[in-house]
């Protein structure tokens, strides 16, 4: 194996570390809000709103999934649908103020943990680090398994 291959073995090893450690610490940060639904009011939040088939497909989910995630949201009280004002057939899904206020504890949370755990990172280590979490994120997505 070619040090790159290598290197790209512990990189997947390590993302899905990554991934666990987040789906797990979204529990704690708030015991009713799992790291997929978290994932969704971030989305609505930063959107202003949108349709559930619109969150479907940014997510590239299945319709049912996001149906029975909006439904435990909606009867949570964190979300709420509201009709399009330019069309009425159309209903928009946006934060309720208890899903605002839930979002940002679980946001301030999550962004002190973060500190914590980089509290002993170098300056430059940590820009390294952000640049290239950009640089893989903004590559192509595709539909598959991550």
């Amino acid at each position: 194996m070619t040090a790159a291959e290598t290197a790209i073995e512990t990189i997947q090893r390590e993302m899905t570390t990554f991934a666990r450690r987040a789906r797990a610490s979204a529990g704690r940060m708030h015991p009713e809000l799992s790291l997929v639904s978290y994932t969704l009011l971030g989305h609505l939040e930063e959107s202003g709103g949108c349709r559930a088939t619109d969150l479907a497909a940014h997510y590239a989910l299945d319709k049912s999934t996001v149906s029975r995630q909006v439904g435990a949201l909606e009867r949570s009280g964190l979300i709420e649908r509201r009709l399009d004002p330019e069309d009425h057939r159309v209903q928009v899904l946006h934060l309720t103020e208890a899903g605002r206020e839930i979002l940002a504890q679980v946001t301030r949370s999550r962004r002190t943990a973060f500190r914590e755990r980089l509290a002993d990172w170098a300056e430059d280590d940590l820009i390294r680090f952000a640049a290239y979490l950009e640089r893989y994120n903004s590559g192509p997505s595709e539909a598959g398994p991550d």
